[in-house]
């Protein structure tokens, strides 16, 4: 699932609705935390959870260590009554890296960097890398050896793990064997909404085992609390 709208989401629609270059944040990326809606929208998906018969509660914690995701999964964890420490911090599961577009509205980007720009639209955001930072590819390797670690050490447990969107869209290649038209047209579709959950299941009786998809980008926990859902882009701006 992908964290709660963040302080960056709101700081990145003011900035590009106002035609900014630059994305007016005090905090670096990884350290910018819930807005007040964000936290609303945790306290409502963990009381959701909770509200779960015990065998469909998630019983493995897994978190990104930006910020955002750890204050959702926190909020998530205490409605569970499951303890701060038994949640597990992974950084193969934060937010890709934007190097030097770090910060950077879409219109920034173009004034401020026209020939990476350029090399985007004819590379193609799949591949893309921009200096210093990541492409999907690149995000893709790194959780290749998550989705390994789930196969071989959490068998038969439900975990829970919070992070961002693009790294929500990469599994989601990962885990249904997608190839690039296929995630990008996905991505294209809209954005994934906060506090929302994508869930798999692995039939271990079955001579392939793999992970098969049951339910996308799923709002009911916020639609059932009544908490606003936002699907605003994750800050920092630029090639997604």
């Amino acid at each position: 699932m992908r964290h709660g709208q963040s302080a960056g989401d709101v700081a990145r629609d003011s900035a590009e609705l106002a035609a900014h270059h630059r994305i007016d944040l005090e905090t670096r990326d990884a350290d910018t935390p819930l807005s007040a809606l964000g936290r609303e929208q945790a306290r409502a998906l963990g009381a959701w959870f909770s509200r779960l018969p015990p065998e469909m509660r998630p019983t493995t914690l897994m978190s990104s260590p930006f910020v955002r995701s750890r204050q959702t999964m926190e909020a998530v964890a205490r409605a569970l009554g499951t303890p701060d420490d038994d949640v597990l911090v992974d950084e193969r599961l934060r937010e890709k890296e934007f190097g030097v577009l770090d910060g950077y509205t879409t219109a920034g980007i173009r004034a401020t960097f026209p020939e990476l720009a350029a090399q985007r639209a004819s590379v193609g955001k799949f591949y893309f890398r921009p200096p210093g930072g990541e492409s999907w590819c690149d995000v893709i390797l790194r959780l290749r050896s998550v989705t390994e670690v789930l196969r071989r050490d959490y068998v038969g447990e439900r975990v829970l793990i919070v992070a961002h969107q693009v790294i929500v869209n990469c599994f989601r290649y990962l885990l249904e064997c997608m190839d690039e038209a296929q995630i990008l047209d996905i991505d294209r579709q809209a954005d994934v909404p906060n506090c929302s959950v994508t869930t798999y299941a692995m039939d271990r009786d079955a001579p392939d085992p793999r992970f098969r998809l049951e339910a996308t980008n799923m709002e009911l926990p916020l639609l059932e609390a009544g908490a606003p859902v936002t699907e605003a882009a994750d800050v920092p701006a630029g090639p997604r």
